[in-house]
């Protein structure tokens, strides 16, 4: 009986190194037909050269005509931009400055009444003091009022 398991083991040992076998010579096939497809993609005709026809040519001319004019009109639009924001800062600045001028001069003109008459008040109030104090070497009382005040 113990021949007999040991056959039936031997046999199932042979049949999955039979299997593992196929599975090696399967998966060698398999790289087998994936090599051969990538090397039958590979087309040696890139390293020939093309040379370009005359319309080909004609077709390159006209497109870098294009081109050229293309970038002349967006030069031109560019400049035309540069133009007027130059033109804008100039007259926002301008404006600006006559702003500042006449907010100056309107300050001026609006103070100088106004000077005028505080400089006529101190004139008055100079002559006033002037004439108290002659006042007072005359007149006492006004001496001590004034002493009192601080003028004197």
């Amino acid at each position: 009986m113990r021949r007999l398991v040991l056959l039936k083991n031997t046999a199932k040992m042979l049949s999955y190194r039979k299997k593992e076998r196929n599975k090696m010579a399967y998966r060698i096939l398999f790289l087998i037909i994936i090599l051969g497809i990538l090397l039958s993609t590979i087309n040696f005709s890139y390293a020939k050269e093309i040379s370009f026809t005359r319309d080909d040519r004609d077709r390159l001319i006209r497109l870098e005509t294009k081109v050229e004019e293309g970038q002349k009109f967006i030069q031109r639009q560019i400049d035309d931009l540069k133009t007027f924001m130059l033109w804008g800062f100039g007259i926002l600045f301008g404006g600006m400055g006559l702003l500042i001028g006449f907010v100056i001069w309107d300050r001026r003109t609006a103070l100088a009444p106004a000077v005028k008459k505080a400089e006529d008040i101190e004139e008055k109030e100079e002559k006033i003091e002037k004439a108290l104090k002659e006042l007072a070497t005359k007149d006492p009382k006004v001496a001590e009022a004034l002493k009192h005040a601080g003028l004197l």
